[in-house]
């Protein structure tokens, strides 16, 4: 068989399955789309009350040393949440992997600076994706009900995962609207997402063990920051 013979054999079967792949990566965008529509707001006034929100991470720096626009308006996002009283609680998630690298804490210090108390936020240092932060706000954190603050394209696929594992959750869509290449790389990440939650039932990749928040951070009768010990494990710890 001569390997002009061979390239057209293998041409063949590759084209079908390629067909196949981009039509699953597309009819899962839509899907994801859909499904998700119902549940995620632009509105604060529309937004339900949930006494948690959580908070997925993301770099505070891109690669030229500026300021993360999606870092910034999540954090604004959460704030105008917590003002309104939509939110009480917010749980800071993302990744750890480094210690020179920790989202968790630097969206925990703008909080701060924006006047969020101390007591008001808790740490999950494990979330080193979205279907981590959002199973573990269920699972590990305890929580059935809560608002993801995100952009609108992470919240939908956040949304997706959340509802199929059982979680009653909205979401809040900070600004910040992604460029091209967010795009091309979000298809992706929907097509993965529905392989993972569908088909592979993935779970995150650390639990841990469980960690219960008061029922409102702003209870009178725990006013000491080292009442919140329990939640306010270090990063060490994961």
């Amino acid at each position: 068989m001569s390997s002009k013979v061979i390239v057209q054999y293998i041409a063949k079967i590759a084209m079908p399955i390629m067909v196949l792949l981009a039509l699953f990566v597309f009819v899962g965008n839509y899907y994801i789309n859909d499904y998700s529509k119902d549940y995620i707001f632009d509105s604060i006034a529309q937004l339900p009350e949930n006494e948690v929100g959580l908070l997925l991470g993301t770099s505070k720096y891109v690669v030229n040393g500026k300021i993360n626009i999606y870092f910034e308006e999540r954090i604004n996002a959460a704030v105008r949440l917590f003002q309104a009283k939509k939110i009480k609680t917010i749980i800071v998630s993302g990744d750890n992997r480094h210690r020179s690298y920790n989202e968790p804490r630097e969206m925990r210090k703008e909080l701060i600076k924006r006047g969020i108390p101390e007591k008001n936020i808790v740490f999950d240092f494990a979330g080193r994706r979205t279907l981590d932060s959002v199973i573990r706000a269920k699972l590990i954190f305890g929580q059935d009900s809560f608002t993801i603050i995100s952009q609108k394209f992470q919240n939908e696929r956040a949304v997706f995962i959340a509802r199929h594992y059982g979680a009653d959750v909205v979401a809040f869509n900070a600004g910040g609207s992604p460029d091209f290449k967010m795009n091309i790389r979000e298809y992706f990440s929907r097509a993965k997402c529905i392989i993972d939650v569908v088909l592979m039932k993935t779970m995150p990749q650390i639990m841990g063990e469980k960690v219960q928040i008061p029922r409102t951070a702003q209870d009178p009768d725990l006013k000491e920051l080292e009442d919140y010990k329990i939640f306010h494990k270090t990063d060490e710890e994961f």
